[in-house]
């Protein structure tokens, strides 16, 4: 559940398809820069009522979805 929407609200930022996007895809190789991040990272927050105030030490999906995961 956690990984479909995360996969869902970054297809639809960057405009690619939800099934590119595999749990150990960086956002480097999504092509996600850091005012794209900002702006995923607020999604996320939003959908998962949390706060994340570390983004810079998440590089992957994974990463992403183990710290929600670990802080729902």
């Amino acid at each position: 559940m956690v990984y479909e929407k995360i996969c869902e609200i970054i297809a639809e930022k960057m405009d690619i398809d939800a099934g590119d996007i595999l749990m150990d895809s960086s956002f480097e190789s999504l092509k996600i820069d850091s005012l794209d991040m900002v702006e995923i990272v607020m999604d996320i927050e939003e959908e998962f009522d949390i706060s994340i105030e570390e983004a810079e030490n998440l590089k992957t999906v994974a990463d992403l979805v183990n710290f929600i995961d670990e802080n729902k």
